[in-house]
């Protein structure tokens, strides 16, 4: 085929936005990673269905069948990802998802919100 022809019938997807920079991109991995488990997913779940002053540990083990332990080490993963955030109150522990890290997620992958 003649190259002139071959470069007017090339590929022309437009794309609208901008490329992931590698800083960004082993951000966006590392979220994505703590996300890559079906209890980290139901907690957030119901972390973010939840009242906005935060849901203790011990209101999140019977309905999600986990035990504290297990829960309290999601959570710990979730938090080191910049998902939830904790607020202490004498010796319990109240988690809530980070304000606007849900929405700067799902912006990072093209959902638009």
């Amino acid at each position: 085929m003649d190259p002139a022809v071959a470069g007017a019938l090339a590929c022309r997807t437009p794309l609208t936005a901008p490329a992931l920079g590698d800083a960004e991109a082993a951000a966006l991995a590392a979220v994505l990673k703590a996300l890559a488990d079906p209890n980290r997913i139901k907690i957030l779940h119901r972390l973010a269905s939840a009242a906005p002053d935060g849901v203790c540990v011990c209101d999140l083990t019977e309905p999600l069948g986990i035990a504290q332990p297990s829960v309290s080490h999601h959570l710990g993963v979730l938090r080191r990802a910049g998902l939830v955030e904790r607020r202490r109150e004498a010796s319990f522990a109240y988690y809530s998802p980070v304000p606007g890290a849900l929405d700067r997620l799902a912006s990072l992958l093209g959902t638009g919100a």
